[in-house]
């Protein structure tokens, strides 16, 4: 299970403001906590060589391996080579890594007989085999040369397709996010919702996006929930036909036009540029209120929308002393880097006993 980035945030505000030592923002925790997330990732690499090396034992919950590989699991992927640039044809037998590999595990040919794994050699090796009739690649033999981020798989033999190659891989964390909005008085409050660059922001006043509004002759409408598209009056303009779901809640005040447009409902599949209409026929006045959806209404261009952390909540102690440490460099308190460097060098001590 992975931890809640908000649980982290929180104990470490606690604990660096329990005597008020100083304040740590969310643009420096969202960076720190990316650095600290990656830097207990890698780890796990290098301890899964230590213990490959160690006595091992089958002791339910008690094996280190195990628990590396469950680790590990989280961010093993399979998949295709993919093409450069993108949706491109494979027309050779040189094949591009994905582009989120972070640690080569092993590749299969599905030209084979079910799909077997292909060798990794050397250009010294590879030009030694070729000398013999009897050590060719074939399809169920197939061997390659990795370089450059790319598999040079050989018997070389068209057509070829990106699906030929099937790349098993660990991939990197995704970025830790706290996401918020300001409050009333300024404050951060933490929003919950899972960012997605795409995703409209839950909650959002969308107001400062309306050019024109409605004319100062329109009714008073009390705040009532419109669907673009559904609701009468209210047309949408959308780039992908197929996106849906939006709800707005909307409210006009007499000889001001619309003085609320929040988003109720993010939907899915909306843009940059999408256009909302609102009927001046049917909400009165003499003009259409035209809202025309902006960068910094979705999470890409804000700071809505958040990321838990990608490593299982066992680390959770480690990722918050990892924090601390850097924090006290961040508001310059060695006794906070101290404190959290001996914390965790006892740590390391134990969990290596």
């Amino acid at each position: 299970m992975s931890i809640n980035v908000n649980t982290v945030y929180t104990t470490v505000l606690t604990i660096l403001n329990k005597e008020q030592r100083g304040y740590l923002t969310p643009f420096e925790f969202n960076n720190v906590a990316n650095q600290v997330q990656l830097e207990i990732f890698e780890k796990f690499f290098e301890d899964y060589n230590q213990y490959t090396r160690m006595p091992q034992t089958d002791v339910e919950f008690a094996s280190r391996m195990d628990h590396i590989m469950e680790e590990f699991q989280v961010f093993e992927n399979t998949g295709p080579s993919i093409t450069i640039p993108a949706g491109g044809a494979q027309t050779d037998n040189v094949y591009n890594q994905p582009s989120d590999l972070h640690r080569f595990g092993s590749a299969s040919w599905n030209k084979g007989t079910n799909s077997p794994p292909i060798e990794i050699l050397t250009n010294k090796v590879y030009n030694q085999i070729k000398l013999s009739d009897l050590t060719q690649p074939s399809d169920n033999l197939p061997v390659a040369k990795y370089n450059k981020n790319q598999l040079t798989v050989f018997p070389d033999a068209p057509p070829y397709a990106s699906s030929d190659v099937t790349f098993n891989y660990i991939r990197k964390p995704d970025l830790v996010r706290w996401g918020y909005f300001a409050g009333s008085l300024g404050q951060f409050i933490y929003d919950s919702t899972t960012f997605n660059p795409g995703l409209l922001n839950s909650g959002y006043n969308i107001l400062s996006s309306v050019s024109p509004n409605l004319s100062t002759a329109a009714p008073s409408l009390a705040q009532a929930v419109v669907e673009p598209g559904v609701t009468t009056g209210v047309t949408i303009v959308k780039a992908n036909a197929s996106a849906t779901g939006l709800k707005l809640n909307l409210a006009i005040t007499l000889g001001s036009g619309i003085t609320t447009l929040v988003i109720n409902t993010p939907g899915t599949g909306y843009s940059v540029g999408d256009t909302i209409t609102f009927d001046n026929s049917i909400f009165g006045g003499t003009t259409d209120a035209v809202c025309t959806l902006s960068a910094g209404d979705f999470n890409s261009g804000s700071t809505y929308g958040s990321t838990n952390f990608e490593i299982s909540d066992s680390q959770q102690t480690e990722v918050i002393l990892e924090i601390l440490k850097y924090s006290g460099i961040i508001i310059r308190d060695p006794q906070i880097v101290q404190a959290a460097s001996q914390e965790l060098a006892q740590e390391e001590v134990n969990s290596k006993r």
